[in-house]
């Protein structure tokens, strides 16, 4: 009698929740016994992407495929299994001098995550993708072979993975390029814009800054519409420091980790409280603009800090809402995005705008392009899926994209998906879905 593997999974949005077989290994041999033996699988890493993308009817977790293979301290180069996250990169790397060329808002996420969500950080007008510095990874087919992909040996496999989503396959090892860096600290000017216009006139005057990110009460109407705080930042050098932290410039004081121990009553989470904590944010920053330096955690892990951050949402869960307006509409796309989202009191706890650069035309299924993308953090209650549709149409108006990693409610005809998703063996609810909707 084989034994039962299924249990109850969710990512970290905890919607949807689903019961389903799930199974980690560490044995190359064992993960081609498990996909041979399952007609439907999706890999999945740790678990924190916001939407669907990762669950189906069989699971194979990689977080058993934890290990560093090798580390060319020389070179900046890593090679590990597909299952490190990035918080373990940075914990051997930072010290050595290195940092992440690309690392979204969370560091705990799987190596092998950022190359099917190819994800992007504050820095894509400035650097791009997760895949740009990606050099091979190697790949478990459908048919339980192993094959290393590349730019040059199997590129077309390397590409299709790259934003695929999980649909090529399950990524075992992956090779990849870090960053120098002299220290584990920001540079950051912090301004404050009192509306779209500003913020978008800031975006524009602060191109030449590798990292940009805008923090927007998305709640504000009228002449305070797209209200908002803009952080833009570079790695600072040895010298810049103040003499307290320039003697162990690569080193970053132990801190206390605050957890939210229990699911928040689903009352908590209002649109009162939340215009209440957007007001208080805004105001927390008394001057036009601040100039200081912060270490890397707090300009790009913010709520990583909290652990369970995501249980202030209670039990019913959460979406994050993320599109792509191009550049040339991206103001305007923005303004009736936001007026959508003010006029249906389903306001967003976090609202964060970056500014995407031009996209790698090889990487196909990769998320970004050339405009503005909006991520947005919603509570699941009854009235959300109707926002959902109507902020869906809005993107669709002006030739947008939504991101497939954060989504769990958009109609098809807005996500960008491999033209093999029909035959693929490697399937997920997300794809699932997107299936039933075209047919």
């Amino acid at each position: 009698m084989k034994p039962n593997f299924t249990q109850k999974v969710a990512n970290w949005g905890n919607y949807p929740v689903v019961e389903k077989e799930i199974r980690s290994e560490d044995s190359f041999s064992r993960i081609k016994e498990f996909v041979l033996n399952h007609n439907e699988v999706i890999a999945r890493g740790n678990g924190r992407c916001y939407g669907d993308a990762s669950l189906g009817e069989a699971i194979f977790s990689t977080q058993k495929l934890n290990k560093f293979i090798s580390f060319d301290r020389l070179n900046g180069i890593i090679e590990c299994e597909s299952g490190v996250l990035l918080s373990d990169v940075l914990e051997i790397s930072v010290p050595q001098g290195y940092f992440l060329y690309v690392t979204p808002g969370t560091k705990f996420i799987s190596v092998g995550g950022a190359i099917a969500s190819d994800v992007h950080g504050k820095n894509h007008h400035a650097e791009g993708c997760f895949s740009e510095y990606v050099t091979e990874f190697k790949l478990m087919t459908e048919n339980g072979n192993i094959i290393t992909c590349s730019r040059e040996e199997n590129s077309d496999k390397f590409w299709a993975t790259i934003g695929g989503m999980g649909l090529t396959g399950i990524i075992l090892t992956v090779k990849f390029k870090l960053k120098n860096i002299e220290s584990a600290y920001i540079r950051q000017e912090s301004i404050k814009a009192e509306n779209l216009d500003e913020i978008f006139r800031l975006f524009d005057e602060s191109e030449n800054w590798t990292y940009t990110v805008a923090w927007i009460d998305c709640l504000q109407k009228g002449k305070n519409l797209g209200r908002s705080i803009l952080m833009r930042g570079e790695h600072a050098f040895q010298h810049e420091l103040p003499q307290n932290i320039a003697k162990q410039p690569l080193r970053l004081k132990k801190k206390l980790q605050p957890t939210v121990p229990f699911y928040f009553p689903g009352f908590v989470l209002n649109a009162l409280t939340v215009k209440i904590f957007n007001l208080l944010y805004y105001k927390k920053q008394t001057r036009k603009e601040v100039k200081n330096f912060i270490d890397y955690e707090t300009f790009f892990y913010p709520l990583d800090a909290i652990t369970d951050w995501n249980k202030i949402y209670g039990k019913s869960g959460f979406i994050q809402y993320q599109m792509v307006i191009p550049k040339e509409a991206g103001k305007e796309g923005m303004k009736q995005i936001l007026e959508t989202i003010a006029a249906s009191g389903n306001g967003s706890f976090l609202a964060v705008l970056k500014l995407f650069g031009k996209n790698n035309p090889e990487a196909y299924n990769s998320f970004p392009f050339e405009g503005y993308t909006l991520a947005l953090d919603f509570k699941v209650n009854s009235k959300l899926k109707k926002l959902v549709e109507k902020l869906d149409d809005i993107v669709q108006q002006f030739g947008g994209r939504i991101y497939l990693t954060k989504d769990s409610m958009s109609r098809s005809s807005l996500t960008n998906y491999l033209k093999n998703i029909q035959s693929s063996k490697f399937v997920s609810l997300q794809h699932k879905r997107i299936i039933n909707n075209n047919s």
